[in-house]
């Protein structure tokens, strides 16, 4: 993993990496698995220890998403649909996803909260749907932080167990990260260029 990317995941500390995931869960295209995994090559450095990083990372993540939440709960429907519609182009959402998250919410109920949370896109799109069938707040956080805490382990021993081999194979390592990071980035602006709005 590219020097750069770690240094400044060490440089911005336990705040920099919750507020990385609470902007990676409210708007793209920041992958949290460049983050947590970045941190987890922290904490194999002794730069960081697992479970501030954890707790950082989790926190951000939850309240992230919880935005999305207030947004479904308090705004609900016909208020939502107009602000979705508008600005769904630099979201690269549109109105239908948000119905088709909320069918299958209404289909496989609550738990959707924790499972999905290990769904590169859905893990956000599903607290829209959360917050429109205003499933319990304390509910929804408790799913939400558990998911989240178990997506960001996996990541942060992703990250550790990557360090063992980074003397070995970081002149491959650190331009393939650091290209994974652009073609983040390149996929969301090509999204919003291309983006067509709702069919028909």
């Amino acid at each position: 993993m590219s020097d750069w990317i770690i240094d400044l995941i060490e440089q911005g500390g336990y705040w920099g990496i919750a507020l990385l995931m609470f902007v990676e869960n409210v708007f793209p295209p920041i992958p949290s698995e460049l983050i947590m995994g970045a941190g987890g090559v922290a904490v194999a450095r002794g730069t960081m220890t697992f479970w501030p990083l954890l707790a950082a990372g989790t926190i951000g993540s939850t309240l992230g998403n919880y935005i999305w939440f207030l947004a479904g709960d308090r705004l609900g429907y016909r208020r939502l649909e107009p602000l979705i519609s508008r600005w769904g182009r630099w979201l690269t959402m549109r109105w239908s996803d948000v119905e088709q998250a909320t069918g299958f919410f209404q289909r496989h109920g609550q738990w959707m909260v924790f499972g999905l949370r290990f769904s590169p896109f859905l893990r956000t799109m599903i607290s829209l749907p959360a917050g429109l069938a205003h499933m319990q707040h304390w509910r929804f956080l408790a799913f939400t932080f558990a998911g989240a805490a178990v997506w960001n382990t996996v990541l942060i021993l992703g990250g550790k167990w990557l360090a063992r081999y980074l003397d070995t194979v970081s002149a491959i390592s650190g331009p393939a990260i650091g290209a994974m990071a652009i073609l983040a980035i390149a996929i969301w602006l090509w999204r919003v260029i291309r983006w067509k709005g709702e069919p028909g």
